[in-house]
């Protein structure tokens, strides 16, 4: 068997982990430290590195809380980051090699986000594979709508019709470099009266995080008659476009500005991409759907996609041993 160390990432090894996520085939910005250490006095990293001999073959970007481990609590997605050139015998040993470290270090279980297979550039599943041979569980599902960009997609009458609204009302898209209305006019009071929460990034990190990541994040508003009255977030990566943030002002429903601006964000900024993602409509850590958000989001000719987010006892390394035969 190969001999397989694993490190606790330390900001020594930043260069090396941003070069290794960047060919990885399973990564996006998310796993780049410049975008994880934002709310790194919010989290307590516990994220690794693993060697073959002195060669980096694989990171896990994760945080500790108590005696489990996490990839990752403040990502949308995480788990075991892998080169496109991997081989599933190497990967049994390389998360052999995680589970071993982590129980020995005290850590009894590790929960896993799974990054959605759109995200990833070919296939990456070892990870499934692997956590059911260590009996481990799946813990949450999320039904996530997405369009396949590639395929036919329909968008419904209702929608064309909110669609035509807006372009007969002339409003006007422009992207924005500087977030600060959207985000103190519209979006967080829009947060704080329906759902009694707040941004998960404050504006000054996503301003930061807008400038390290200026073709990953990107910021378009919806003016009528030169007044802000919507607007939306992306994050954007090699296929697919995702809204971090969207919100609009009371006159939404009459204006169509929202539906104006999805079909601009579909049809114009998401060209030459493969998947746009508008994420889950779920409360209740998913085993409850919003359902006139859900029939918003199939209208514009989306469908689900599940994300799985799984865990296993770390005690349970040993059983990757009776995989290859």
């Amino acid at each position: 068997m190969k001999n397989y160390t694993v490190k606790r990432f330390e900001s020594k090894y930043t260069s090396e982990w941003n070069a290794f996520i960047s060919t990885a085939k399973n990564a996006t910005f998310l796993f780049n430290r410049d975008f994880m250490e934002y709310h790194s006095d919010r989290f307590e990293d516990f994220s690794l590195l693993i060697y073959e001999e002195v060669k980096l073959v694989a990171v896990l970007p994760a945080n500790r809380v108590g005696v489990t481990v996490f990839s990752h609590q403040g990502l949308t997605y995480g788990g075991l980051v892998l080169p496109l050139n991997s081989k599933l015998s190497n990967v049994i040993f390389i998360f052999k090699s995680i589970l071993s470290f982590l129980n020995e270090n005290a850590i009894s279980s590790l929960n896993i986000k799974k990054i959605p297979s759109i995200y990833c550039e070919t296939f990456s599943d070892e990870i499934d594979y692997l956590i059911s041979i260590g009996k481990g569980i799946t813990t949450m599902k999320h039904a996530v709508s997405v369009i396949n960009l590639t395929s036919n997609f329909k968008v419904s009458k209702s929608r064309r019709e909110c669609i035509n609204r807006g372009k007969k009302l002339s409003l006007i898209i422009k992207e924005e470099d500087n977030l600060e209305s959207f985000w103190n006019d519209i979006l967080i009071p829009n947060l704080r009266e329906k759902y009694n929460s707040k941004p998960v990034h404050s504006l000054e990190e996503i301003m930061v995080l807008k400038t390290n990541f200026p073709n990953n994040i990107k910021h378009f508003n919806v003016y009528h008659n030169d007044k802000l009255v919507c607007g939306t977030t992306l994050f954007i990566t090699n296929h697919v476009v995702k809204p971090q943030y969207i919100s609009g002002n009371e006159d939404n429903n009459l204006l169509g500005s929202i539906d104006y601006l999805y079909d601009f964000l579909i049809n114009e900024v998401s060209k030459g991409k493969s998947y746009f993602d508008f994420g889950p409509s779920h409360e209740n850590n998913g085993l409850n759907i919003v359902k006139n958000i859900n029939f918003w989001k199939e209208s514009f000719g989306a469908n689900t996609l599940i994300q799985e987010f799984y865990e296993v006892e770390t005690s349970n390394y040993h059983l990757l041993d009776t995989i290859l035969i």
